[in-house]
């Protein structure tokens, strides 16, 4: 099954399937960063310079964007390989936790929000366990790796003493039950792989946009969001312009984020959009020449033991293998030579 998995496997018109496991990761890595580097400058120009927050509606025209350049990409309902209803579910968390997070930045500032999803990468391990078709366990030392991540940024984010978080309850909530959707949305998508190693990044994301966007008209209508925000951006159509740009990054991201599930797993997905955080930040500060303190140091040094964590454990796992094949071969061997030797005494003639 594995096999037939990574050779579906493509990005853009880039093959996976031929290459190494490390170029497969930094390829798929690559395409996220960029595209959600792009995603957070769009929402940065939206939300703070511009004061628009709304997140139902700005999600919800993404949505026709993403369909929009799916088309433009080949892909048709026709190329389906799994049912309709398969998606219900994931559509509904992956709506539900795009709206909530958007939204929230009206409530909450940048580095209270990171705060909250950088502790992501944890509550999608514990689902793991309890998703149909993935029943996911991890060893302790994933869970100290993603910790030491965790623990990392916050300190890495708290350290900017000119951006302290600014909570707010509202803020708080919608940003916790954005947290509680992508510990579902992250394992669903695995689960879905997993069962159906034919599945494409494109038809993922294409029937989890179709079927999610009703679920986005409810909250939209039920705040008042849709009309608000109408009348808001009639006013100001270029950020329709803003929109279609941030889609077309975050298309990128989110195919090559859907490529690091079906290849590496939803936990592993989930370290990199926290490390992806990490980056983001480390670059406003170089660029920017924003003065490094001890605390940013601290936070990097537990990011990286974090990472390198997490990676040690894959080299003695490939070494443990490789030595159970080896092992396995020379068994091979002796069974070989054993029905020989049964072969030839039974061809002796009888004296």
């Amino acid at each position: 099954m594995k096999n037939s998995e990574e050779q579906s496997r493509s990005l853009f018109g880039i093959t996976l399937s031929d290459r190494p496991k490390w170029q497969q990761f930094l390829i798929c890595s690559s395409g996220f960063f960029f595209g959600y580097l792009v995603n957070g400058i769009c929402e940065e120009y939206v939300y703070n310079r511009l004061q628009f927050s709304y997140g139902w509606y700005f999600t919800f025209v993404q949505g026709f964007v993403y369909l929009l350049l799916i088309y433009l990409q080949g892909f048709t309902s026709k190329q389906m390989v799994n049912p309709w209803k398969t998606y219900v579910k994931l559509s509904a968390v992956l709506m539900g936790s795009h709206g909530l997070t958007k939204g929230s930045l009206a409530f909450l500032n940048y580095p209270a929000q990171l705060m909250f999803k950088s502790t992501k990468v944890l509550p999608v391990m514990v689902m793991g366990a309890f998703i149909p078709g993935l029943r996911r366990k991890y060893p302790p030392h994933e869970y100290v790796s993603a910790v030491f991540l965790v623990v990392g940024l916050i300190l890495f984010t708290l350290a900017d003493a000119h951006t302290s978080p600014n909570f707010s309850v509202i803020g708080v909530i919608m940003v916790s039950g954005a947290l509680i959707m992508d510990s579902f949305l992250g394992n669903l998508q695995e689960a879905i792989f997993t069962v159906n190693p034919e599945t494409t990044q494109m038809e993922m994301l294409f029937c989890s946009t179709v079927v999610g966007m009703p679920f986005l008209i409810p909250p939209m209508l039920l705040t008042g969001e849709l009309f608000k925000a109408w009348n808001s951006c009639s006013q100001h159509p270029y950020v329709y312009g803003v929109l279609v740009f941030e889609a077309m990054a975050t298309l990128i991201g989110q195919v090559s984020v859907l490529s690091l599930v079906a290849i590496f797993g939803a936990a592993t997905t989930a370290m990199v959009t926290t490390a992806r955080k990490a980056v983001t930040l480390l670059l406003s500060y170089m660029i920017f020449t924003k003065p490094l303190t001890e605390q940013h140091g601290t936070g990097l040094l537990l990011i990286g033991m974090g990472i390198t964590l997490k990676l040690l454990p894959d080299y003695k796992t490939n070494k443990r293998v490789s030595s159970q094949s080896t092992k396995a071969s020379g068994e091979d061997r002796r069974s070989i030579e054993l029905g020989k030797r049964q072969k030839d005494e039974e061809q002796k003639p009888l004296v």
